[in-house]
């Protein structure tokens, strides 16, 4: 018997129905493949052929880490996916490895850094203050979505990229698209394709007019041959979309587990010194996104966990499950703020490991703290069962989050 025919029958391969999801409730398929056959392998609504899933936290880590599984060799062939179209440009960093990789992320990392992100602080306190003032002003109820998730994020990356007010809201636009399954093919690649025209323009404009912008930053890098225009551009995209629509989400599903945990959020009025971990438990336990997102390709012939893996084949991994994985957190079900140890991997793992992390982390602290600060009695305005969720979403969130206080 071949090694193909064992691995055809140890493995049969599960199709894998990603169907949109309410609220925070985990995707029972991802739950049960973690829990009876973490190692498996699934077609999923898009692309051709099947994958590897690999759903454990130490065999995630390896995957996601090892050499030997390249985001590079993924660029070309139609592989299984939840989308019908990938997200980044062919250029993007997200399809690169090392050392490439290590290039195009070296253009933009001192954007990322503590001190310079530290810079944006009090914009984005600022920022957030006066979306809350309006919000109060009109009074309740009030959609946090369209007051504070929505705008705020947007706000902070594209003061941080150089994208004016005048063109945000185009942004959202695109954004909302590329990082959908619903529009389909055709609408995502138009999206895609206005938004690099977009930022082409906007980096020709900053080597013409330099200013202390990212935009700028990736223009220099051009000059100085240190990028193509086109890796810029990609790098310029994944990061103003990624950015504003991943908070937007992310921060919004915060809220609404604390508006849904009672207890957790008394602790957190009761102790605002516990905020920083809590965020940390939050990421852990918020499913943030549908399925799994860009895959690997294995390089050469690699076992995972005991598991024969041939060079060629597709291996997709899941944080969410590495977040849930019972060998690593006791009770992974439950939201628990007295976590000393939560080495989640909600940011990724290895050399693509989020270049945004502390960006995020920075807005969530901003937004959570604000709303405790200023609205103590802020609670839901309808019942749960009446919020609406986004559909065919890649990032998972609400569409509205209807408060009273």
């Amino acid at each position: 018997m071949t090694t193909t025919d064992s691995a055809q029958e140890r493995f049969p391969v599960r199709f894998w129905d990603v169907g949109d999801l309410r609220g925070l409730d985990f995707d029972p398929f991802m739950a049960a493949q973690l829990r009876d056959e973490p190692i498996s392998r699934v077609k999923l609504p898009n692309g051709e052929g099947h994958a590897w899933f690999v759903t454990r936290y130490e065999d995630v880590k390896f995957v996601t880490s090892d050499p030997r599984f390249s985001r590079q060799a993924v660029l070309g062939r139609p592989i299984t996916r939840l989308a019908p179209h990938f997200i980044p440009l062919d250029e993007a960093v997200g399809f690169a490895d090392p050392p490439e990789h290590t290039r195009l992320r070296k253009a933009v990392a001192r954007s990322f850094t503590t001190r310079s992100l530290e810079r944006l602080r009090p914009g984005a306190q600022r920022a957030a203050d006066e979306l809350l003032d309006e919000m109060e002003q009109e009074g309740p109820p009030a959609d946090l979505m369209e007051h504070l998730h929505g705008p705020l994020p947007l706000a902070v990356i594209s003061d941080l990229m150089g994208v004016p007010q005048a063109d945000r809201r185009q942004m959202a636009l695109w954004t909302n698209v590329i990082l959908s399954a619903g529009y389909g093919r055709e609408a995502s690649e138009r999206a895609k394709n206005g938004m690099a025209t977009y930022f082409t323009d906007l980096l020709a404009q900053r080597l013409a007019e330099p200013q202390e912008d990212l935009a700028g930053e990736l223009a220099d890098a051009t000059a100085q041959g240190g990028l193509s225009t086109e890796e810029a551009v990609a790098i310029a995209l994944l990061i103003q979309a990624s950015a504003a629509h991943a908070v937007r989400n992310n921060s919004a599903n915060m809220v609404y587990a604390l508006l849904t945990h009672p207890e957790q959020l008394a602790r957190l009025r009761a102790e605002p010194e516990l905020l920083p971990q809590a965020i940390e438990e939050l990421l852990r336990f918020i499913p943030h996104r549908n399925a799994v997102g860009l895959a690997r390709i294995a390089t050469e012939d690699v076992e995972v966990a005991g598991v024969p893996i041939k060079a060629g084949e597709v291996v997709h991994s899941s944080y969410l499950t590495a977040n849930r994985d019972p060998r690593v957190f006791d009770r992974p079900d439950e939201l628990d703020f007295d976590r000393e140890h939560i080495p989640h991997l909600s940011f990724g793992h290895g050399p693509h490991f989020c270049l945004g992390s502390m960006l995020a982390r920075l807005e969530e602290e901003i937004i959570l703290s604000t709303l405790l600060r200023r609205f103590p009695e802020l609670r839901l305005a309808e019942p749960v069962e009446k919020i609406r969720w986004q559909r065919s979403a890649l990032i998972r969130g609400p569409e509205n989050l209807p408060v009273t206080w």
